[in-house]
């Protein structure tokens, strides 16, 4: 038996089976369902609350690993190269680093650093600079003279309960002071 009832003029009879239907609420499997809706919408923002947290965190690692980087660099910037004093003079291959070694036409060495990240207590992070220069030549005339400086910034980044090791990489070329008299 279907209910017919008039909603815009309801007649006197139909008044308190209107009441019932409104004093009726939501069925069990309507309230299930929002309540999973709004769990599902909730979780979504949490996870992208936590998701951006952890990205930020990461760019102000990176970013702080790349002004190392070319910081490094700046100190091969301020060197001296003058193959014409006498005897030459080369600071780009007499930099500050531990483990300071020529092979294969490369010096190479590195440097363990603090990046400068705004933290407190003990939670300070370290990454290590790898430095190597070495000459690139042209095999046209007139011979150019350029070394590479070359600097890689490895540092962690711990997240999801493992650590993953990521570099940032500059690099930059250098020609003599002076070439005159080459």
């Amino acid at each position: 038996m279907q209910l017919k009832l008039n909603l815009v003029n309801p007649s006197i009879e139909d008044r308190p089976k209107l009441r019932q239907q409104a004093a009726a609420g939501f069925t069990l499997v309507e309230v299930v369902m929002a309540t999973a809706i709004l769990a599902m919408v909730f979780g979504t923002v949490l996870v992208a609350y936590t998701q951006s947290a952890h990205r930020a965190q990461w760019s102000g690692f990176s970013l702080a690993a790349q002004a190392m980087a070319v910081q490094q660099l700046e100190q091969a910037r301020s060197g001296v190269w003058d193959p014409t004093d006498n005897p030459g003079k080369n600071e780009l291959t007499n930099l500050t680093m531990i483990g300071w070694s020529y092979a294969s036409g490369v010096w190479s060495g590195y440097t363990n650093v603090t990046l400068n990240l705004p933290v407190s207590g003990t939670n300070v992070m370290t990454a290590t600079n790898y430095v190597s220069v070495r000459y690139v030549t042209n095999s046209t005339s007139p011979l150019v003279y350029v070394q590479m400086v070359r600097v890689d910034t490895v540092w962690p980044f711990y997240g999801h309960g493992t650590v993953h090791y990521y570099t940032n990489s500059v690099a930059n070329y250098f020609a003599p002071e002076n070439t005159t008299g080459l």
